[in-house]
């Protein structure tokens, strides 16, 4: 008897042994073909984005004048202006000659009052520390525009302490006579050199690429995607600066230009507002303006920009991330989301013990969902019971739900 109670608790262990080893293979099969884990319900942000490469069509104005010899820049690229301002002027013919016959005279100039001691000391003191503050403004100052005017208003100061002198001092007729001299040449430099306006507002640019009159925000039905692969432009390629003209670009608004394939651009509409990321994490806000159905179904998609405008006055061709949505809300993995009889679920994992949720996906794309809690009324259109609905949980803030879940 005690052989044979001793044999079944053999037989028994073995079988529990048995079991356990097949429960635990069991485990492992199922972790290793669908494992399952938990995820933290959290406040989160689903995007759907989209890499692309876009054409920049801006208006743009080229001034030009006559001549086609090199140019001085009195505007610097990149530099505001207003409607008629000088640009640039044109090198006059005896350029050289006249500004080393000018250099030279100043050099006279300074010499004679130098020389001279009848100045009145009122007079001279004033000049001489105008003189002194403009100095210490361009030794300062890193802004190209505010040195330009520092500098401008020494050779005033020192033109008018020179006129003073020329009047006072013995040496006067002399001085004058090299300050008339000076202003012949100045005169002359002046009337040689042609001097080039601007047409209207908004940013000088050197960079020209020759599609300033091709790629025009007039006729957005012409800029198809044959077009835009016809003109053979390098993407974010920095346009060369030119030494014979200029333009004038529209800073408050401009275009780009991209063609895509996605179910995005397929359902994107005229008027729509998207965001935009080009070249850093900053999101532009863009609107569609045309669309073009091409042949192969994509779409050849116009978005006009209102910012940021003057950081692609560089650039012709650009490529810049496109944010077609942004949902926020409760955010889970696609992963912990089943669908039972056109319902669609999560399994919450609360202390050992598992709940179903409805949740209804608000938007989705690869890995992540943002969900929300279906109404009474809408389970009811579904098709779920008083019964049914009452068993079920609503999903909370942090709730610990499961992924892969089989229930």
């Amino acid at each position: 008897m005690k052989k044979k109670t001793k044999k079944l608790k053999i037989l028994s262990m073995f079988l529990s042994i048995t079991i356990i080893i097949g429960y635990t293979s069991f485990a492992i099969y199922k972790l290793v073909t669908q494992p399952t884990s938990t995820f933290i319900v959290s406040n989160g942000t689903v995007s759907q984005e989209e890499s692309v490469k876009g054409y920049v069509v801006r208006e743009e104005d080229l001034v030009e004048g006559e001549r086609k010899t090199s140019i001085i820049k009195i505007k610097q690229d990149g530099e505001k202006i207003a409607k008629g301002d000088a640009i640039y002027r044109y090198v006059a013919n005896n350029e050289v000659e006249l500004e080393r016959r000018i250099s030279d005279l100043n050099v006279k100039i300074q010499e004679a009052m130098e020389s001279s001691d009848n100045t009145f000391s009122s007079d001279k003191k004033i000049l001489e520390e105008q003189i002194e503050t403009e100095i210490n403004n361009v030794y300062k100052s890193n802004e190209l525009q505010k040195i330009k005017e520092s500098k401008k208003n020494i050779n005033i100061y020192i033109e008018k302490r020179a006129r003073i002198v020329g009047e006072k001092s013995p040496a006067g007729s002399y001085i004058k006579q090299l300050i008339e001299e000076k202003s012949d040449y100045e005169n002359e430099l002046k009337s040689e050199g042609e001097y080039i306006v601007a047409p209207k507002s908004g940013i000088v640019s050197y960079r020209i690429d020759g599609l300033e009159n091709v790629l025009v925000p007039t006729d957005f039905e012409k800029i198809n995607k044959e077009f835009l692969e016809s003109l053979n432009i390098k993407t974010d390629q920095t346009i060369a600066t030119n030494d014979n003209t200029a333009k004038i670009i529209n800073n408050y608004k401009c275009y780009i230009v991209f063609n895509s394939n996605s179910e995005e651009a397929k359902n994107t509409e005229l008027k729509d507002t998207i965001k935009i990321k080009i070249q850093t994490e900053k999101e532009i806000k863009a609107t569609v303006v045309n669309i073009i159905i091409e042949e192969d179904n994509s779409r050849t998609i116009t978005l006009e920009i209102k910012n940021e405008v003057e950081g692609l006055i560089d650039y012709r061709k650009v490529s810049f991330e496109i944010i077609w949505w942004s949902k926020s809300g409760f955010r889970v993995p696609n992963s912990s989301i089943t669908e039972i009889n056109g319902i669609t679920y999560v399994i919450r994992n609360r202390n050992g013990y598992t709940n179903k949720m409805a949740v209804k996906i608000l938007n989705q794309n690869e890995d992540y969902s943002i969900i929300k809690a279906y109404t009474r009324e809408e389970l009811l259109a579904k098709g779920l019971s008083s019964a049914e609905i009452a068993n079920l949980k609503t999903i909370t803030l942090y709730d610990e739900i499961m992924l892969n879940a089989t229930k």
